[in-house]
């Protein structure tokens, strides 16, 4: 007999956090895709999947070509793949070292506002790095989360039908940066990348980070966190 998960509740709602590792861009996606349609149907609770990929440059459905700096044989050359997505945004860049969460929320029946979400998360995310004693902050009519005019935090997401929402964040935590000069981050050419790890000057190990996002997702989102492998 299968469980369903209520929606009606505000408040103390379960949060299934997975926390995966490393995974291909292709495998998170199919995972995404199937929990997406058990969150619909209320087969599976609120889900944070936290994970990294191995180098691969996304395209969202407001990508341009020509923010792909690379051609097909240097991004072979270097082991980068390329994806186009069913998230929103621009041309992003996700690597080791870098966290990626992909909330997998219903977001009946109180927060059905897609401003606000991008704005949780970014809230969120910027309680990450207030954790690590950093001021972060956004910028008028941009999403994301900056330090002193450097991008630490991209945001692209979807939200399907019955308001459940797929793809998520990416806060680059000890990511070689080098590697951001394959694209034009999201678009935006006149604003730097940075990352934790480079902000604080020393290693921020992954762990201590996805701790982090968690309690500020619960925090945000008035979730209690469930660890699931």
């Amino acid at each position: 007999m299968s469980t369903t998960f209520d929606t009606s509740a505000v408040s103390s709602r379960p949060m299934d956090v997975r926390r995966l590792g490393m995974i291909s861009y292709g495998d998170a996606l199919a995972l995404q895709e199937q929990l997406v349609k058990q969150r619909r149907a209320g087969e599976v609770p609120d889900t944070l999947l936290l994970l990294e990929h191995p180098h691969v440059i996304t395209l969202g459905s407001g990508s341009h070509d020509e923010n792909v700096l690379v051609s097909a044989r240097e991004r072979a050359e270097r082991g980068i793949e390329l994806f186009e997505t069913g998230r929103g945004g621009d041309v992003t860049y996700h690597g080791p070292g870098q966290l990626v969460g992909y909330p997998i929320f219903d977001l009946k029946p109180d927060r059905q506002d897609l401003h606000r979400y991008l704005r949780d998360i970014e809230e969120a995310l910027i309680g990450v790095l207030a954790d690590f004693g950093l001021r972060g902050g956004r910028k008028e009519g941009l999403t994301g989360v900056w330090v002193d005019g450097r991008k630490l935090g991209a945001i692209g997401v979807r939200v399907s039908s019955g308001w459940i929402t797929s793809h998520g964040f990416a806060l680059n935590v000890a990511t070689d940066l080098s590697f951001f000069g394959t694209i034009v981050p999201c678009g935006i050419r006149d604003h730097g990348v940075g990352s934790l790890s480079g902000e604080l000057g020393r290693e921020v190990p992954m762990a201590e980070a996805e701790a982090s996002a968690v309690r500020w997702f619960e925090r945000i989102f008035g979730r209690t966190a469930v660890e699931t492998d």
